[in-house]
C-alpha cells in the first residue's frame, strides 16, 4: 500500500480557496461586496505575522454563523460546480494517476472543512483532513475546533488518521506535494516530498534536500 496526501491552495489549485469562497457568497449577496478586499487584508496580516491562523478563520466563517448547516452545506454544493473549471488538468492527471496506481489519497489542509471538501470532490480524493470549524447547536461559532490541520498539526492529524501500528512507516511509499514551508514537518515525514510551485524558502530547502520541484505540470 502506498500513500499519496496533498496540500490544497496553491499546490492542487493554484489559488487561495478561502478567497474563492468569499467571492462566491459575495457576489450572491450573502456576503457584503467589500468582504473579498476585508479577506484579502486578513490574508496580508497573515503572511506578515500580526494575524493568527485562528483568527483568520474567524474573519472567513463569523460571517456565516447566522446560517443553518443545510444552508451553508446547500452552498457548498454550488460551490462545487462553480469551481470545476478552475481545476487544473495537470494537478487532476497528477491525482488520478495516484488513484489509478491504488494509493490511498487524501487532501491535507489548513483550509475549514466545508470549504475544503467540494475540491476533494472534485478531484476525487476520498478523504479530507482539514481545519473543523465548531458547530453549537447546528450553526458555526466562528472558532476553531481543536487545533487547526496546520504546520505540526498537520502531521498529527495525519498520523492520528493512519492505522496503528506503523503510521506513516506502515506504507511501501508516501507523498505529500506542498507549496509552502509550514508543511516541512509532513514533508520531511514522507519518503517522497514533493514541492509544489513553492514560496521562496521551501524552494531553497527543497534545492539543499534534493526533493522535486513541479513548477509546471508533473
Amino acid at each position: 500500500m502506498k500513500l499519496a496526501l496533498f496540500d490544497l491552495d496553491h499546490t492542487l489549485i493554484p489559488f487561495d480557496s478561502g478567497m474563492a469562497w468569499t467571492r462566491f457568497l459575495a457576489q450572491r449577496g450573502v456576503l457584503p461586496p467589500e468582504a473579498p478586499a476585508a479577506y484579502l487584508a486578513c490574508c496580508q496580516q497573515y503572511v506578515a505575522g500580526t494575524l493568527d491562523i485562528r483568527a483568520m478563520h474567524r474573519a472567513t466563517v463569523a460571517p456565516l454563523s447566522a446560517f443553518a448547516r443545510a444552508q451553508i452545506d446547500a452552498w457548498s454544493g454550488e460551490f462545487e460546480l462553480a469551481m470545476a473549471p478552475q481545476i487544473p488538468r495537470d494537478m487532476q492527471a497528477l491525482v488520478a494517476r495516484h488513484r489509478e496506481a491504488g494509493d490511498r489519497c487524501a487532501v491535507v489542509t489548513a483550509t475549514t472543512r466545508f470549504i475544503a471538501e467540494p475540491f476533494a470532490r472534485l478531484f476525487g480524493i476520498p478523504q479530507v483532513l482539514a481545519t473543523e470549524g465548531e458547530w453549537r447547536d447546528g450553526v458555526l461559532t466562528g472558532e476553531i475546533d481543536g487545533e487547526p490541520c496546520h504546520r505540526e498539526h498537520k502531521l498529527s492529524r495525519v498520523l492520528a488518521w493512519l492505522p496503528r501500528p506503523g503510521g506513516l512507516g506502515a506504507f511501501e511509499q508516501s507523498w505529500f506535494y506542498s507549496d509552502a514551508a509550514s508543511d516541512l514537518p509532513l514533508l520531511q515525514a514522507v519518503s517522497h516530498p514533493v514541492a509544489v510551485r513553492p514560496e521562496p524558502v521551501l524552494r531553497a530547502h527543497a534545492l539543499r534536500a534534493g526533493w522535486p520541484v513541479l513548477d509546471q505540470g508533473p
